[in-house]
């Protein structure tokens, strides 16, 4: 039996966000869950204005760092719980959300607690996400990735409990976003459609979601990272991060965030720039057991020139290279510090993510995976 989760309320255009004004009226206090860069830069202005034409009392939570660790997750549980807040808004980028999700069902628990049993998550508070991004797609997951230190690893807890409330989707707070966070976020949102397509555990639910999210990515995200002004295109990119992360809901992700993990765990890489640099080597690993699934992208992106079916999933692996390119996206492992001795380090680790790598159509062999490490690292 497949199971899947959705948010009740999803809110969607420009000028989406007037609409928390009448979320947000609920409580008497909530929390605003942010980081420094979306204060500093503005970006979270228009949102704090609508709470204060509507006088609705808030606290902001903006100590937020990019790729928390378990344990300043839990700093920030702490504050949420002292501030007596009855209600979360997250206004941010997949690390924003994540702890906002896990701030919204760890009230009577630990995050170290979830970390060894997701079941423990409760909710206990409404919550509304608000993505500055389009690519994590955390706004419609019941997923939150924390760091583990001492393992140097990232670790996804999973719980329908932590499924957001309302989804709030305003393309006019990504007009502010650097071109090469836009970039990386968009390819991460890339990544999840395809993997989440070609997953094992796909369905025909997860499938519509994760079509519908290639073809907007696709089409949509040289314009919008290339130039922001884009209304059109970033507004389409949104939407696909969005489906992208509904498929992720229903389905699952596959090898190129399992063995993203480390690089971030270990050697700070952000998420979405690990998983672009992961994206070729594992697409170009998995393309004999997935040649008709790429074509079925191939065919959803209306792009009829080829008609055989290896043509376009060797057409469909080339144009993910050339996003990677086109995107400035780093391919070098040894510029974050990675040397050549790590490997076997990467490899333990990365074999250690057995959720996502079970779902991956070409079994990932330790062999597999050092070959696909070591593209990086040459």
């Amino acid at each position: 039996m497949n199971h899947c989760s959705f948010s009740r309320n999803l809110y969607y255009g420009t000028n989406a966000i007037q609409q928390l004004s009448v979320l947000c009226s609920r409580c008497k206090k909530i929390a605003v869950f942010s980081d420094r860069g979306i204060v500093s830069s503005g970006t979270i202005d228009p949102v704090l204005n609508v709470l204060k034409q509507a006088k609705i009392d808030y606290i902001l939570l903006s100590d937020i760092p990019s790729e928390p660790t378990y344990e300043q997750a839990q700093h920030l549980v702490d504050s949420f719980v002292a501030s007596g807040a009855e209600m979360i808004l997250a206004v941010g980028g997949g690390s924003v959300m994540d702890v906002a999700k896990l701030c919204s069902v760890a009230a009577s628990t630990t995050v170290a607690a979830l970390l060894e049993t997701p079941s423990l998550a409760k909710k206990t508070v409404y919550t509304v996400m608000v993505p500055t991004t389009a690519g994590t797609g955390a706004e419609a997951t019941p997923n939150a990735i924390v760091a583990v230190p001492e393992k140097e690893l990232k670790v996804g807890i999973v719980s329908d409990e932590m499924i957001p409330d309302a989804v709030v989707l305003d393309e006019s707070l990504l007009r502010r976003l650097p071109t090469h966070i836009a970039a990386s976020n968009g390819i991460d949102a890339l990544c999840h459609a395809v993997e989440c397509y070609t997953s094992l555990k796909a369905t025909p639910l997860s499938n519509m979601f994760a079509l519908e999210a290639a073809r907007l990515i696709f089409r949509n995200i040289e314009a919008a990272c290339l130039n922001p002004e884009n209304r059109e295109s970033v507004s389409a990119m949104q939407l696909g991060a969005y489906y992208a992360g509904l498929a992720i809901a229903c389905s699952g992700t596959t090898a190129v965030h399992a063995l993203s993990y480390p690089l971030g765990g270990k050697y700070h890489i952000p998420h979405g720039v690990a998983n672009a640099m992961m994206l070729l080597p594992v697409m170009q690993y998995n393309l004999p057991e997935c040649i008709d699934r790429f074509a079925a992208i191939y065919d959803a992106l209306g792009a009829h020139d080829l008609t055989d079916n290896q043509a376009k999933a060797e057409w469909l692996v080339n144009r993910m290279a050339h996003l990677v390119e086109v995107l400035r996206i780093p391919t070098d492992l040894k510029k974050y510090g990675v040397q050549p001795e790590d490997l076997e380090t990467l490899v333990q680790a990365g074999m250690s993510v057995t959720r996502l790598l079970n779902n991956n159509r070409r079994k990932v062999t330790k062999d597999a995976a050092r070959m696909i490490y070591q593209t990086l690292l040459s």
